[in-house]
């Protein structure tokens, strides 16, 4: 199966080819743990969390690795103004290091509420300070740095020829005009960014540490960059984020990476867009509009309700949230379990390997293998298991797999609702008196299911049971 992916760097689809066959790095963004992850964070996780999967059925041997920003976050894209941790330190009357454990935690309750795999490096920003400074002192010895007094050491980004090459040149002079962030005096470019902020002697700093260039704290954009290159090397295979990233961070990451080593830092660029919300458009933590995924249990959903939601749009269309698509989409993931509930009961417990040469499973592939197409994806899936022509242990073969991938507790129904192992065996037999015509065994078996809670439906797709009583 040949993986193509939309490459933000060339703005295409391009053929997957790892550096290492049948092995593929990955690292994707993580959260800046001040407050809680809004949807529309959660909404990139589930993307990852899907490609992630996606690679490991297509036989991959995955390494992820995800950082948390616990500290060097500043609320400007100017490299200006208080850093986000000991900003909500101050505001929540807690240290900063008691905010970094409380909301990394919240996130990852969260996060694994969605049913997204851990990944399996986990890099806390300020585990990671000397990896940083040492990624500095490359960049200065390459006379890729200046220093601002008071203020901090910066990239100059007019050393690098193809600066902003992942946002592109229009966006970039929009930049250098000034139409994203403010003017800082000390800088030679408007684009230039901190590799090392210098902590002022009237700041009470709660995070800082001793560098070569004084006593101070990292710049955002180099944990990434550091955390990437310590565990998956100086080039890597996959580089994931939002899509609030292009412009600033991922364009940052790319030019001190490649300014340290020479060599490409990642081969592709993969962005998940925006979830909106009303007439205010894209959430905003700072501002402290938006709903967290606790929202969605508070309002009596599953919420997994919300990663089906989320599995119907493209990753790389705009996903618009109402509570009235969760509510469509949790009576759908209802119907999707009941379907796999019932089928399950039909296969009896027999149990067969997935079929990888089945039409409906190379179709499932093929749209996960287009850009990660979760929208075809899901209909495969719907269509397979409503298809009574496909016996019912190779549908629940694929059931299974496709479980892998979606990860949706498609049998949770079932685990709930479970049939005993002798009423499953007496539908099955009915189906047998029936498709031999017995029809007065097929009407006892019929009346004792009923007595025993079972009501039975006979349907042009096959019989339908559902329990009356738990």
């Amino acid at each position: 199966m040949e993986l193509r992916l939309y490459n933000t760097l060339g703005r295409v689809k391009e053929l997957f080819k790892p550096i290492k066959e049948g092995e593929a790095g990955v690292y994707t963004c993580g959260p800046t743990v001040y407050n809680y992850a809004h949807i529309g964070n959660l909404r990139t996780y589930i993307t990852e969390d899907i490609f992630v999967r996606m690679l490991k059925l297509f036989g991959y041997k995955v390494k992820r690795v995800m950082n948390t920003t616990d500290v060097g976050h500043l609320v400007s894209d100017a490299d200006t103004g208080e850093d986000k941790m000991e900003q909500s330190a101050r505001r929540e009357g807690k240290s900063a290091w008691e905010i970094a454990k409380f909301y990394t935690e919240a996130f990852f309750r969260d996060y694994k509420s969605l049913n997204c795999l851990m990944p399996d490096v986990l890099c806390p920003a300020t585990e990671y300070i000397q990896e940083m400074i040492d990624l500095g002192l490359v960049l200065e010895g390459k006379g890729y740095t200046y220093s601002i007094a008071g203020d901090g050491l910066y990239f100059d980004t007019s050393k690098l020829p193809d600066y902003g090459k992942l946002a592109g040149k229009a966006h970039i002079d929009g930049i250098r005009e000034g139409a994203r962030i403010e003017a800082n005096a000390g800088k030679r470019n408007p684009t230039d960014f901190a590799v090392w902020k210098f902590a002022a002697p009237e700041e009470k700093r709660q995070m800082e540490w001793a560098s070569p260039w004084g006593r101070g704290f990292p710049g955002w954009h180099m944990e990434c960059s550091a955390m990437a290159m310590k565990h998956l090397g100086e080039t890597i295979d996959v580089h994931w984020g939002g899509e609030d990233h292009v412009a600033i961070h991922h364009t940052n990451e790319i030019a001190q990476s490649e300014g340290a080593t020479g060599k490409p830092f990642s081969h592709y660029w993969m962005h998940a867009r925006f979830l909106v919300v009303g007439e205010s458009g894209k959430m905003s933590k700072s501002a402290g509009d938006f709903l967290t995924t606790s929202s969605v249990p508070e309002r009596g959903y599953d919420p997994l309700a919300y990663r089906y939601y989320c599995l119907l749009t493209h990753y790389r269309k705009q996903l618009e949230f109402t509570w009235e698509g969760v509510e469509a989409a949790a009576r759908g993931l209802d119907g999707l379990r009941a379907l796999a509930a019932r089928i399950k009961a039909e296969a009896a417990g027999q149990v067969t390997a997935a079929d990888r040469e089945a039409k409906y499973f190379k179709d499932f592939s093929a749209a996960l293998a287009d850009d990660i197409n979760t929208p075809a994806a899901l209909a495969v899936l719907w269509e397979t298991l409503k298809d009574a022509s496909i016996p019912a242990p190779q549908r629940l073969a694929f059931a299974v797999a496709a479980e892998e991938i979606t990860a949706l507790d498609l049998f949770k129904i079932n685990e709930e609702q479970a049939l005993p192992a002798e009423l499953a065996a007496l539908i099955k037999e009915r189906e047998a008196a029936r498709k031999a015509k017995d029809f007065k065994k097929s009407d006892e078996l019929r009346k004792a299911l009923s007595d025993k809670g079972v009501l039975i439906e006979d349907t042009s797709g096959g019989t339908k049971w559902k329990l009356t009583r738990g």
